[in-house]
């Protein structure tokens, strides 16, 4: 149970950082602001490097990790589209990726609820990862 718990756990870990990195990517080209743009690159490094961590957990349980549900990113990159076509700005961008961020909270704040017999590593991957995006989603606020 624990390593099954463990493996779910790091997958969902996987899939919230590659959801949020690709989330980045997506509106890089459209922020204004030089201290914006240096926030989210800072975030997306940070976010490249707890991936790395947890891509080398997963491998030594012989697991390829997650991908992001393909509805929920579609559904994603049209918001995100949409509301960038209607007025791209700042504030805008702060909005989505501050959405963005509160999605990802709750979903991982779920799954370590889900999945308590995971072992401390995955946990803390977890946890780590919640306050990146809480993080993330306070200095964006600036921005609104």
């Amino acid at each position: 149970m624990i390593e099954e718990d463990t493996i779910k756990l790091l997958r969902e870990c996987d899939a919230g950082i590659k959801m949020g990195t690709s989330a980045i990517e997506e509106v890089m080209d459209k922020i204004e602001s030089d201290s914006m743009q240096e926030c989210l690159e800072n975030c997306a490094k940070k976010h490249r490097k707890l991936a790395h961590e947890i891509q080398k957990q997963l491998d030594a349980y012989n697991d390829d990790g997650k991908d992001p549900n393909p509805v929920a990113k579609g559904m994603s990159r049209m918001k995100t589209e949409f509301k960038l076509a209607v007025g791209a700005s700042d504030q805008t961008v702060a909005e989505l990726m501050i959405d963005g961020c509160n999605m990802g909270i709750k979903s991982l704040s779920r799954y370590l609820n889900q999945y308590k017999a995971a072992d401390e590593t995955s946990k803390d991957f977890a946890k780590r990862l919640i306050a990146l995006e809480s993080t993330l989603a306070e200095d964006l606020r600036g921005y609104l």
